[in-house]
């Protein structure tokens, strides 16, 4: 058999007259081959182009989310691509959440003063998504690049500053670039469409909201996960939804604002009514997907699922949740230690996760540092920061689970809703009581 592999002889191998029909495997090559006869020739040596790929800034398969802009730019936003057409949105969609997150909203936030104001520019037709990428923008209007004059020179302890130089060589100094909490707009942007298409479709609802501040712990016991409401959190400015231990978290942070300090805390969320059967076993487990997203926003430093640490503690007898049959027919479990998801996998269970924040690096007290230039000084960071992030953080923590659940939405329905589901054992992901009736997505 021919070969088509095409050939090209070297000089003073033999020759296919040499070889003849003989068979690969009695070919007989010379005893003694010179190799002073062999020539290589090789294309003339030119720099490789080398072509790097921008990342980092996408979040997201099927439902995928880039933001954009920086702190002290011309303005911030998000694109959009993967969201389903004929789904209802306007800029008030958006606008509610982007109000949770905005700065100046009370005097434990940071006092810069944004409206955040969002546009849609493109994606939408008559009120509706077209099924084509959205784009939002939120313009940027209170920058003040002087307060960020000392900060040019030296680094602030615990920030970003140091290792966007080590990493990049160059950065942003106003604001922090990129580094700048204002980036996470985007995020709660793409989050409040993502928390739309699950309230519509499955009737999932996703809710956090503060459960510490510094030493400030609101007992584990004294929230009802299956009654929260919305209201209780937005109730008062630390969002917390128990009023006294929300009394106590402000005093906190007053107490550490008025010294030019700061403290950290922990966000809870929780996430009701999702359907069964999100997420995939093994590397993308839903909780390693919720855990990725969470960990991703600013000053973040721990998080923990379902009985996290604390399940350590305790044996498998005392920590599994037994089933039940519950009845309306359908299989429950009598606790909740496993956090709504067991092998990587939603079982229809209220969802819930903790996820630990930093104090503000940026601080109004003398810190050790040094300068770009590597000498040894001591820095007072100026600019308007806030003394405690995480009342802020609760609507950036419920954009990134929300982005998460709603793609592992649409991955599921790709895979596994292709044919009849399976009733004995499989429930449908658009749920009898959610208000997609009322849409058809």
């Amino acid at each position: 058999m021919a070969s088509l592999v095409p050939t090209k002889q070297f000089l003073g191998a033999p020759s296919s007259s040499d070889i003849g029909s003989s068979r690969l495997g009695s070919l007989q090559l010379p005893s003694k081959l010179s190799f002073s006869n062999f020539h290589i020739q090789s294309r003339p040596s030119h720099p490789k182009r080398l072509e790097i790929q921008a990342a980092g800034s996408t979040f997201g398969n099927y439902f995928r989310v880039t933001t954009f802009g920086e702190s002290h730019g011309g303005g911030v936003g998000c694109i959009i691509d993967g969201c389903p057409p004929r789904l209802p949105l306007s800029e008030s969609d958006m606008q509610v959440e982007l109000d949770r997150r905005r700065p100046g909203q009370s005097r434990i936030t940071t006092p810069r003063k944004e409206t955040d104001t969002c546009k849609i520019s493109s994606g939408t037709a008559d009120g509706l998504t077209t099924g084509s990428p959205i784009k939002v923008e939120v313009p940027n209007t209170d920058q003040r690049g002087n307060d960020y004059s000392e900060m040019s020179l030296a680094y602030r302890p615990s920030h970003a500053d140091a290792t966007y130089d080590f990493k990049y060589g160059v950065r942003s100094v106003q604001g922090g670039g990129r580094s700048s909490a204002r980036e996470t707009i985007g995020r709660v942007a793409a989050g409040a469409v993502a928390k739309k298409i699950l309230k519509l479709y499955s009737g999932a609802e996703v809710l956090a909201y503060v459960s510490q501040v510094h030493q400030v712990v609101l007992p584990e016991d004294s929230i009802d996960h299956q009654t929260v409401t919305l209201e209780q959190i937005e109730s008062n400015i630390v969002r917390c939804p128990n009023p006294e231990y929300a009394e106590k978290m402000i005093a906190a942070i007053d107490a550490v604002r008025v010294k030019g300090d700061s403290v950290g805390g922990v966000v809870t969320c929780i996430v009701r009514n999702l359907p069964r059967g999100l997420g995939t076993p093994v590397f993308d487990k839903l909780e390693a997907e919720l855990a990725k997203a969470c960990m991703s926003l600013p000053a973040t430093k721990g998080f923990e699922f379902g009985s996290g640490f604390a399940g350590t503690f305790m044996t498998g007898s005392e920590h599994n949740d037994e089933f039940y049959m519950d009845g309306h027919g359908r299989i429950r479990t009598r606790t909740n230690r496993s956090g709504g998801i067991q092998g990587g996998i939603s079982n229809g269970e209220v969802i819930n996760m903790r996820i630990a924040f930093k104090p503000t690096s940026t601080i109004a007290r003398k810190q050790q540092t040094v300068t770009r230039d590597k000498h040894d000084t001591a820095l007072i960071a100026r600019g308007r920061h806030d003394p405690c992030v995480v009342p802020r953080a609760v609507p950036m923590v419920e954009a990134m689970v929300a982005l998460v659940l709603v793609d592992q939405l649409m991955a599921q329905y790709a895979q596994c809703m292709m044919f009849p589901i399976n009733p004995e054992l499989q429930e449908p992901l658009q749920s009898s009581t959610s208000e997609s009736a009322e849409v058809s997505l």
